[in-house]
Order: structure tokens, then C-alpha cells, then sequence
């Protein structure tokens, strides 16, 4: 019993000794807060957090201790409480407009012209600010939203031509630095008909007559609401562009070859995603007045557009009116009046395995008989009749349905272009331009040479540039609308790194004609 005793107060003995000698009692601690100091009572042992507690200290979601809250406690400490409040702030600040100075020889020596005023564009900056005990210790920015694009003002500084003039049959047109030229009667005769700076170039053409240009300018709006719109301007000494309330005009637009101003074009609906649109494989057709241009008519509804119809499809107009398609599976008719396709040549689509689909150029011969396409060719196996490499050139006759290959392995642009119809004495003949590939089995990054044959495919020759050159980039050549006086055959204008040049297909003989670097689409009527 003794023994049990005594267990028991050694037992008690050490449990006492092991407990802190804090607790059960009662501490003072300092709390600093809010430019004030407060002292509270708490029972011994408690943390930073129920003092605060105890002292009806609310804190914030960012609000900070000194010590953290959950230490331990002594007699006499002191917390000290930092206030954090983090709050946002939006300004608009002014994006000063750049300014570009363009020397042109479209403009006489030592003259400046204006093309575009500059204008200030706007953006939204929205700053997060923490304070600390309302002292501002950190301002950041978090989000940028431009409200406005600021404009570049745009001067053109005139500079002398190095280039002999030389005289030209009609009109010719050409865009330059986002601006419309007109050349006409000789190529020293130069005057701007668009000045807007904003033309994209996908659509720049003239009417059969010469007497007006069809273009696209962009659009001041997001790329994903709106890519750009079709204007048209009358050739005369006050050209006034209007607009014909069309808009997404990626890959067609054209003038029929009619009496009345009658321009056709189709659309897509733009997408945030590349390519950046998908096509609705439409077609309208609108004709001007006095006025301005009539509502335009739907002449073929949206629709699927076959294989890769999400990237679209084109047309080409012969003398005669009559309109064919191409997309990436097929070359065909349109039916005008019924608003339907007539197929008339299966075409093996190109696999790219990127997001953009290849369509097959074509062009109609100046008779109106023969349609000039750009064919898929297959390629040995194992390479698949889709990722084949190579492609010809070929005629589809429309008297009697049959299909000639005229040129092998031209290059995917070869872009032909039949030249007016020429007498011989004999008969009518023409003449057919197209663009050979430098490296056929790489067309798509091969630059070209421009190679101009009879109807037939004879008698072709590369005609520019030299052998010895670089290739230039994929277009389409524009043929002089008549004969050069003084030329041995029929004159070609293409651009040529951003520069005008005038080949005669005759004697091969090329003539640069600017020397600014900023021509990118040439036309001719």
C-alpha cells in the first residue's frame, strides 16, 4: 500500500513538472492596429489569431501579421496588423501615330502629296494598386484593351524616274504602297485614282472598257468580324470611289463582259481561326448606275463547296459571258439564269496538310472556245494521286468536250492568261501566257518565269525574267489591250521585285518602268 502510495505521488510530481507553466493563468499582449494599440487580455498559451479574436480584429483576405497567427503567444508580445487592400484602376492613354514617308516616282521630283493623315489611336490600361496601411506600395498593369487603332500618316515624297517612257494602247492600272496608279497613253503619265492606303490586293481589276477599277479595301474592323469590303472607282478627271456594300471578298471578284457595269463577286464569313475564314461558295452579281450600284442579286446560294469547300472556290468570265467555276475537286459552268453548276472536269483535290486548300487556276482563251486549267497530275508510287507534287497545264475545249495536257509539270500557280485575239493575215489567233515553275517538284515555294505559247502549245518560250534572274513571285500576267507602236509583238505587264516591268513577247525584250519597290498587282485594259 505504501509502495502504491508512493507511485502515485511521483507520478503527480512529474505531470506537474511537464506542464507549461502558462497555462490556467492569464497574459497581456499589444495589438497594433489601424494606427492604433490596443492591450488584451488572453488566457496563457493562446495563438496570434485568437487574440486578434479576443480584440474584435476582423482581418482581411490580404491583410498580413506580425507574428503569423499561428504563433504561439508570451506574456507581453505584441501583434502587429498591416492592412493590404488591393483595388483596380482603368485609364485611356493617347497611341501617338506613326509616321511613314514613301518615295514614289508616280509623284513629280520634289513634290509631297499626303496620301493618308495620321491619327492617334486609343488604348485602355487597367492597373491593380496595393496599399499597406493606405501607403501605395505596388502598381501594376493587368489588362490592355486598344480601343482604337492609331493611324500612320502617310507622306509620298516624289522622286525621278531613271526609266525611259515608253507608249502604251489603253489603261493601265497598279497598286502601289496600298494606293491606286493610272498609267495611260505613256508610262510617264501617272496619276492616283485611290489614295487611301488601305487596298489589300486580293481583288484589283479593270472593266473590259478600261473605264472602271474593282478593289478591296480593308476593313478598320477586327479580322474576325470583317476582312475587308469591295469599292469600285469611275476612271475620269474626278475619281470618286463608292462602295458596293460588299464585304469578305476573299478569293473572286470581276467585271462581266457586258455593256452595263456589271461586277460579280462571292463572299465568306470571317473566323477567328485559320485560315481565317470559311467560304460560303457563293456568287453575286450587282450593276452600277448613275447613281451608285443596283441591290445585288443572288445568283448561286451558299453551299458546301465539295472537297476543302471550307477555303472556297473561284470564276473566270469569257469574252462571250459565259462563267466558269473552279474549286479544289472540280472545273465546271455556271448557269447564270438558273443558279446552278454544270461539272465538266474532275479535278484530284491537293492534299497540303495545312489550312489552306489549293484551287486550279483557269483562264478562257480570248475566242471563247477553249478554257486553259491548271490539272493535279499524279506522281509515281508510292506518293498518293492527293499529295502529288506536280501539275500540267491543260486545254478543255468547249466545241467538241475534249481535253489536251499542253504543258507538263508547270508548278501549282502557273496561272494562265490568253492574250486578245491578234489577225495574221490568215486567220485569228492568240496568244497564252503562264507562269513556269524554277522547281516544278516544289511549286508551292518555287518561284516563277513567265512563258508565253500559241493557243495550240507551240512555239513557246520563257520570256522573262532571264535565265540568270531570279523567279518572280505567282501572278497573273496582264496583256497589253492592242499592239505596241514600234514593238515586234505583244507587250506583258508584270510586277517584278515591287516593280512595274513591260516584256514584248516578240523579241523578249523587258523594260522596267518604276523603280520605288512598291508595286504588288498590276492590270490592263
Amino acid at each position: 500500500m505504501r509502495k502504491t502510495t508512493l507511485f502515485l505521488l511521483i507520478v503527480a510530481l512529474l505531470l506537474g513538472g511537464c506542464k507549461s507553466p502558462g497555462f490556467g493563468g492569464v497574459m497581456t499582449v499589444s495589438v497594433q492596429v489601424d494606427g492604433t494599440a490596443r492591450q488584451v487580455e488572453v488566457e496563457a498559451g493562446s495563438t496570434a489569431a485568437q487574440a486578434l479574436a479576443q480584440a474584435g480584429v476582423a482581418l482581411g483576405p490580404l491583410d498580413r501579421t506580425e507574428p503569423p497567427l499561428y504563433t504561439v503567444l508570451s506574456d507581453g508580445d505584441e501583434i502587429r496588423v498591416t492592412r493590404v487592400v488591393e483595388s483596380f484602376q482603368t485609364e485611356e492613354v493617347i497611341l501617338p501615330f506613326e509616321r511613314q514617308t514613301v518615295r514614289s516616282e508616280s509623284v513629280p521630283s520634289g513634290e509631297t502629296r499626303l496620301l493618308q493623315p495620321g491619327v492617334n489611336g486609343l488604348q485602355e490600361l487597367t492597373y491593380r494598386i496595393l496599399t499597406e496601411d493606405g501607403v501605395e506600395v505596388s502598381r501594376s498593369v493587368v489588362k490592355t484593351v486598344i480601343l482604337q487603332e492609331p493611324l500612320a500618316e502617310i507622306v509620298m515624297v516624289g522622286a525621278q524616274s531613271a526609266f525611259a517612257p515608253l507608249p502604251i494602247p489603253g489603261r493601265l492600272v497598279y497598286l502601289a504602297g496600298g494606293n491606286a496608279w493610272l498609267m495611260e497613253d505613256s508610262t510617264a503619265n501617272r496619276r492616283p485614282l485611290v489614295t487611301t492606303a488601305d487596298l489589300d490586293g486580293r481583288i484589283f481589276t479593270l472593266s473590259p472598257d478600261g473605264n472602271w477599277l474593282l478593289y478591296t479595301r480593308k476593313s478598320s474592323k477586327p479580322p474576325a468580324e470583317q476582312i475587308n469590303a469591295l469599292w469600285v472607282v469611275r476612271i475620269n478627271d474626278n475619281p470618286r470611289p463608292f462602295s458596293l456594300n460588299a464585304a469578305n471578298v476573299v478569293h473572286f471578284a470581276a467585271w462581266a463582259p457586258t455593256t452595263t457595269p456589271t461586277v460579280f463577286y462571292s463572299t465568306v464569313e470571317p473566323r477567328a481561326t485559320a485560315p481565317g475564314w470559311q467560304a460560303n461558295n457563293d456568287l453575286f452579281r450587282v450593276t452600277m448606275t448613275v447613281a451608285g450600284p443596283n441591290q445585288p442579286r443572288k445568283i448561286l446560294e451558299p453551299n458546301s463547296g465539295g472537297v476543302y469547300g471550307w477555303w472556297g472556290m473561284s470564276f473566270a468570265f469569257s469574252p462571250d459571258n459565259r462563267l466558269a467555276y473552279a474549286r479544289p475537286d472540280e472545273i465546271g459552268l455556271v448557269d447564270q439564269d438558273s443558279g446552278y453548276l454544270k461539272p465538266l472536269l474532275e479535278i484530284t483535290p491537293l492534299q497540303t496538310h495545312s489550312d489552306w486548300a489549293w484551287i486550279p487556276g483557269l483562264a478562257w482563251g480570248a475566242d471563247s472556245d477553249t478554257l486553259f486549267i491548271v490539272t493535279h497530275a499524279p506522281a509515281p508510287a508510292p506518293v498518293t494521286a492527293e499529295e502529288s507534287p506536280f501539275f500540267d497545264l491543260t486545254a478543255a475545249s468547249m466545241v467538241n468536250n475534249a481535253t489536251v495536257r499542253l504543258v507538263q509539270q508547270t508548278g501549282m500557280f502557273a496561272y494562265p492568261s490568253a492574250s486578245p485575239v491578234r489577225s495574221n493575215g490568215r486567220e485569228n489567233v492568240y496568244q497564252v501566257a503562264y507562269l513556269q515553275a524554277i522547281f516544278p517538284s516544289q511549286s508551292e515555294t518555287s518561284r516563277y518565269r513567265v512563258v508565253v505559247m500559241d493557243r495550240d502549245g507551240s512555239n513557246r518560250r520563257a520570256v522573262f525574267p532571264s535565265a540568270d534572274a531570279p523567279g518572280l513571285e505567282p501572278q497573273t500576267p496582264a496583256w497589253a489591250p492592242e499592239p505596241v507602236a514600234g514593238q515586234t509583238g505583244d507587250f506583258l505587264a508584270v510586277a517584278y521585285q515591287g516593280n512595274l516591268w513591260l516584256v514584248d513577247t516578240g523579241s523578249g525584250q523587258a523594260y522596267q518602268v518604276t523603280g520605288d519597290g512598291l508595286i504588288s498587282r498590276v492590270d490592263w485594259k
